[in-house]
């Protein structure tokens, strides 16, 4: 049986965005974690980085140097969340939040990993695309 136990993200310096990350999601940065592996743990899945020498950031959207992957967390509001990431460190780099509040926006983390806010909650999916809530 496949079991998904880890997300490793290669970085020049694993405390640092660990760090970034620990601020945003609220985890603790695991115990042991060193200049070259730094984890945190969410249940059975770890998000780990790893330190690669001559790191090069992804370029998003470029193709050129792709964006790989990236992070989405779900939030309840964007605007308080948006404004926490940036302070962090994050840059907005694509806003698609719709007029009812809901979508999505892109960040980069501070060395250039894309990761997104996005606001789904009670968005029904179907063949012709979302169905968002209507505001209360």
């Amino acid at each position: 049986m496949l079991r998904l136990t880890d997300f490793i993200i290669d970085c020049p310096d694993t405390m640092k965005l660990a760090a970034f990350y620990s601020e945003v999601t609220g985890r603790p940065i695991k115990e042991g974690s060193d200049a070259d592996w730094a984890g945190i743990q969410f249940g059975e899945i770890e998000l780990a980085f790893i330190r690669v020498d001559d790191y090069r950031a992804p370029q998003w959207p470029d193709t050129e140097h792709p964006k790989q992957f990236h992070l989405d967390f779900e939030v309840d509001e964007i605007e308080p969340e948006q404004r926490r990431v940036l302070d962090l460190g994050a840059t907005l780099r694509q806003d698609f939040i719709g007029p009812e509040g809901y979508g999505w926006q892109v960040f980069t983390d501070p060395i250039g990993h894309p990761f997104c806010l996005c606001r789904n909650k009670g968005v029904v999916w179907t063949d012709e695309g979302p169905v968002w809530p209507q505001r209360g």
